[in-house]
């Protein structure tokens, strides 16, 4: 036996002793998208598995089955086959000495570089390898939405320390349970933008999110560190153990929730092809799928509310999404997506009845009542370690809201509060708050446009 065949060997047997010792909840992720030990199980062209493999042997110099298998987020018997294709080719070969663990390690011939520069002007995609995208269609089906179901009693205890009307709860609960698209509006601070956010605690599951996906010859990055929070595995202390559990072309995550607002444009809602490094990115609802995606301020963006909505309208009725590649390659991908519309404008001025009336719930987020701004007043007063004072909360209320004409909103008493906290530093007085205080956080916090001498209008 070789030393090549004895390191084969260890590998193999080292994966099975891993695999004997894999937690509960990583064997789940294993039994629905196994570690691929072949390159035909992968699903994707050997071809692009070799390209993007000469890649990252161009981009180290010299490597290991163990380095490029991490590399690749694939197992060692694949890495081995491929190279084995390589070298057959004459593309690469074995390097002169062992690593310092005793494994072989790979470098490219001159051909070899000569390939490899010429994938990497084809596509400047290095990472892990990506995976078919027939076979991320049927994981993102196994996640699906669907199978959940929101009730009241999970919804009030999600929001039991934060004051919400038992009906607009009771609203949520079930726009969300229907899976349909849902438009919520109000006025600016009316607690719509945190709601929803809070709303994905109601999913404490994971989802898998794969690196990349392959469309043909090309690939389409879709994990995001910016948006795909990775979920913690129990006993997985060896980070083979991680590796070996379930295909790590996929990363176990927390169901992703994007949000996006007035920086919206329409290329974010397609594939985005980066000419100068030739990488493509998954857009935003494909990275959001099978969690929320909340589009924030409809109608502060350069782009029309009619051309947001229109965009919609197939993905919503059908749940699949079609999407185009650089090449003008079409490619359908799935739609599992909780998809969320939120305005401070009327709605009415934003979409005509027939684009609204594909949108399942409409929702109004309304000004709140005296005594639900009494309990988060008294609960921020709390958070800062100052005492209550009913007579300071009644001046607020008597003499600035009910006297001015200002409605009530959840971030008032936070934004007032805070505000009369800064000037009492600044005046030696930390944590000191007073009549005083707060009627000068009312006069910066507002917007006071004076029309006549006798009127002015607060904004």
């Amino acid at each position: 036996m070789n030393i090549e065949e004895m390191n084969i060997k260890e590998r193999n047997i080292e994966c099975s002793q891993a695999l004997e010792s894999i937690s509960e909840g990583v064997a789940d992720y294993a039994s629905m998208a196994p570690a691929p030990i072949t390159v035909k199980q992968t699903r994707v062209s050997a071809q692009l598995l070799k390209d993007l493999m000469l890649k990252h042997i161009y981009d180290t110099s010299v490597i290991s089955v163990k380095g490029l298998a991490e590399r690749m987020s694939l197992t060692g018997s694949v890495v081995d086959e491929l190279s084995h294709l390589l070298r057959d080719e004459a593309l690469v070969e074995l390097s002169s000495s062992l690593n310092g663990d005793g494994t072989l390690s790979f470098r490219l011939t001159e051909r070899g570089r000569f390939s490899a520069r010429d994938a990497h002007d084809r596509s400047g995609y290095l990472g892990p390898a990506p995976v078919a995208l027939e076979h991320y269609k049927e994981i993102s089906e196994h996640f699906s939405l669907a199978t959940h179901s929101v009730t009241q009693e999970g919804l009030s205890a999600l929001f039991e320390n934060f004051i919400v009307e038992q009906l607009l709860l009771d609203q949520l609960g079930a726009a969300f349970n229907s899976r349909k698209a849902i438009f919520i509006y109000g006025s600016a601070g009316t607690g719509k933008t945190y709601t929803i956010g809070k709303m994905m605690a109601l999913f404490q599951d994971a989802c898998l999110v794969p690196h990349a996906l392959s469309i043909k010859d090309t690939i389409v990055s879709v994990f995001d560190p910016q948006i795909h929070v990775p979920k913690t595995l129990r006993n997985t202390g060896a980070s083979l153990l991680y590796n070996r559990a379930h295909d790590a072309r996929y990363v176990p995550c927390q169901r992703p929730i994007v949000i996006t607002g007035g920086e919206l444009t329409a290329d974010l809602l397609e594939v985005q092809f980066d000419p100068q490094s030739k990488t493509s990115q998954a857009p935003l609802q494909l990275k959001a799928n099978n969690g929320i995606f909340f589009i924030d301020d409809i109608g502060r963006q350069s782009i029309s509310p009619a051309v947001i909505f229109n965009r919609w309208i197939v993905p919503m009725e059908e749940g699949r999404d079609f999407l185009s590649l650089a090449n003008g390659q079409h490619f359908e991908v799935p739609f599992d997506v909780q998809l969320v519309f939120s305005s401070n404008l009327n709605p009415l001025d934003l979409a005509d009845e027939a684009a609204l009336r594909r949108i399942g719930f409409k929702i109004k987020f309304e000004h709140i009542k005296p005594g639900a701004y009494r309990k988060i007043w008294a609960q921020y007063m709390e958070s800062q370690r100052i005492t209550f004072s009913e007579p300071l909360l009644d001046y607020v209320l008597n003499e600035l809201h009910f006297r001015e004409g200002v409605g009530l909103l959840p971030c008032h008493p936070r934004d007032l509060i805070h505000m009369a906290l800064t000037q009492a530093t600044y005046k030696g007085e930390p944590g000191l708050v007073t009549k005083e205080r707060l009627y000068w956080a009312w006069q910066n916090y507002f917007v006071r446009l004076e029309q006549s001498t006798n009127e002015v209008i607060i904004q």
